[in-house]
Order: C-alpha cells, then sequence, then structure tokens
C-alpha cells in the first residue's frame, strides 16, 4: 500500500462520508468535521455508512470546525476534501483562511462540490498554488438521519489544478496528484487526473441544471426526470442552456458534450437529486451555484436562457410560498 494519508473531510454529509470512509478502510487516518445532530450522533454512536459494495459501522474521529481549527493546523493534514454545499463556500474559505494565517501554514484543498465558482472562491481567499479542483460523478449520497449515511454508485472522482494544466498557476501539490490517485485507487475511488477540471465542472454543471431544479418543482428522482416523455426535452434543453452559458469562461461544451452527459443521467441508478433532498429537509437550496450561475454567465455574454430563468423563478416563488406559509404558522 502507499503511504498513510492524514486526510481532513470537511463536509460529512453523504458524498464526504463515502469517501471517507473508504480512505479510513484502506488504513488511512482520516477526520470528519460535522456539526449538530450529526455531529453528535456520530460521536456518541458512531458513523453507519450504507452503500452496495462498501458498508461502515463503527467509531470514527468527529468533531466540529472550531475543534480542528482549535487543535489541529493545516500542514497536519495531506490535504482537506471540501465536501459542503456550495453556498457555505465564502463562509468556510474564510474560516480556512484565518486557520492558515493564525498557524502559518497551508495544505491542500480539494474541492469535491456543485457548481463552477467553489474553486474561484477558494483560490481568491486561500491563494491558487493549493487549490485542487475536483467533482465527484456517478454518486448520490445523503444523511438518511443523525450519524447514518447512504450513498449510491461507482462513486468517481476527477481532479486536476485550477483551473487548468496551461494556467500557469504554480500549484505546490501539482505532484503530489498521481500519488493521490494511487492511493484512491487503492482505497475503492475509480480517480483520475484531468488537465482541464474547469471543463469537467462545466459539463457536471449540465447534469446538475438538467435535473436538480426540475426535481424541486417535481418530486422526481433522476430517472423519472430524464427519461419522462415530456420532462426530458426540458432537463435536455436546460443542459443545452448550460452550454451556452459556459462560453462566458472560456469553456466551449459540444452537442456530443451534452448529448454524452445526458446519456449518462438517463441511464444512472435512479436517485433524489441533492436539491430535492435540501427542498425536503427544509435546508438552503443550491440555486444560486447551479440555475443562477447559468443565469447569470449567460446575461454576461448577451445571451438568453429561457428555461432555467423560468424554472428558477419558479423555485424562487415556491420557496417565498414557504416563508410566507412559516410566518403565518408562527402563533402569536
Amino acid at each position: 500500500m502507499s503511504r498513510k494519508l492524514r486526510i481532513l473531510v470537511v463536509g460529512a454529509g453523504g458524498i464526504g462520508c463515502y469517501y471517507g470512509i473508504r480512505l479510513l478502510q484502506q488504513g488511512h487516518d482520516v477526520h470528519f468535521v460535522a456539526r449538530g445532530a450529526h455531529l453528535e450522533a456520530i460521536q456518541n454512536k458512531g458513523l453507519v455508512m450504507e452503500h452496495a459494495e462498501c458498508s461502515f459501522s463503527g467509531a470514527v474521529n468527529a468533531c466540529s470546525f472550531d475543534e480542528i481549527i482549535t487543535d489541529e493546523k493545516p500542514s497536519d493534514f495531506d490535504f482537506i476534501f471540501l465536501t459542503t454545499k456550495a453556498t457555505s463556500t465564502q463562509s468556510i474559505a474564510e474560516t480556512l483562511s484565518e486557520w492558515f494565517k493564525a498557524s502559518k501554514s497551508k495544505t491542500a484543498v480539494i474541492s469535491l462540490q456543485n457548481g463552477v465558482d467553489n474553486e474561484v472562491i477558494l483560490s481568491g481567499l486561500l491563494g491558487k498554488d493549493i487549490i485542487i479542483g475536483g467533482l465527484a460523478i456517478r454518486i448520490g449520497g445523503h444523511i438518511i438521519r443523525p450519524g447514518v449515511i447512504e450513498a449510491k454508485g461507482v462513486a468517481e472522482i476527477k481532479m486536476g489544478v485550477w483551473p487548468n494544466e496551461d494556467s500557469g498557476v504554480d500549484n505546490r501539490f501539482k505532484t503530489l496528484l498521481p500519488q493521490w490517485v494511487q492511493i484512491m485507487n487503492e482505497a475503492g475511488i475509480p480517480t483520475v487526473v484531468v488537465e482541464n477540471i474547469q471543463y469537467e465542472l462545466w459539463r457536471k454543471l449540465a447534469i446538475n441544471n438538467g435535473v436538480n431544479p426540475l426535481s424541486v418543482l417535481t418530486g422526481m428522482d433522476t430517472f423519472e426526470l430524464s427519461n419522462h416523455k415530456s420532462l426530458g426535452v426540458f432537463v435536455y434543453k436546460m443542459m443545452q442552456e448550460t452550454a451556452v452559458a459556459a462560453q462566458a469562461d472560456g469553456i466551449t461544451l459540444t452537442e456530443n458534450d451534452i448529448e454524452e452527459m445526458y446519456q449518462l443521467i438517463c441511464h444512472f441508478d435512479p436517485i433524489k437529486t441533492s436539491m430535492l433532498v435540501d427542498w425536503e429537509k427544509q435546508r438552503t437550496l443550491e440555486i444560486d451555484a447551479i440555475p443562477g450561475v447559468v443565469i447569470q454567465r449567460a446575461h454576461k455574454i448577451q445571451q438568453e436562457v429561457p428555461v432555467t430563468s423560468l424554472v428558477y423563478a419558479l423555485i424562487q416563488q415556491k420557496i417565498e410560498s414557504r416563508l410566507k406559509k412559516k410566518s403565518v404558522d408562527i402563533p402569536a
């Protein structure tokens, strides 16, 4: 086996716990950052992770972000897996920045989040020289209840220096990427290094924009949506609109890219999107990181994305209706 790593997983939800447990089972020292009832359950009863090919039940190292910052230095870890919602990226980046400055040390940050702006935020606050862009594909993972995770899919990872190999950024961890890829593959995580991670992130955003927002409006899983005789057309159209928006970042997604991503989601195991789960659990939705960014980038280049814009507006209205109902339900 390759050398033992010490890894910090910030965001111990479905995705973070799945990858963390895989690495833990391979002998690596993995620490999970969680919060609230989920953290309390893990600390008191251990973590349960259910997957068709990789199950786990037992004690793990889990603590709050504040405890990590107090007790550890960034350089104590080989790298940080950032697996939180994109809605938390700004605040987490600010916290990491303070931690890095206070300890006068840094480590690599590997983002495995939805959206195309996480690495932009992270590199702006932490420095481009330590940011590794990444994406998790063909995986669905959620917290079923505090301390219990369910994950599905083969759970591949693509990662690379941000924004691409030709950017001229002198990333201090670039030479370690092949070693980390080997370690992840040894742990049963199919992982590759790509030359243009920004391109890959936009390809994934095409899938996310195609199914996540519509799932909130319909309550359907990814298979039902993408294969629906009427709605499947709009899934495809929102993916095409993502390709239009990508041009604002200098990224070209061809019709072959869109067709490939559409076929992938059509044939993937049926899962609830993370956005639908967040809606059901009354959490903040990643609408600005997914359809919102498509609309923003399209407007930047004077292009229209009408289907995405309509779906975004409908979700906003749905959120506003829920908030109004909550305010009415509050007793005087």
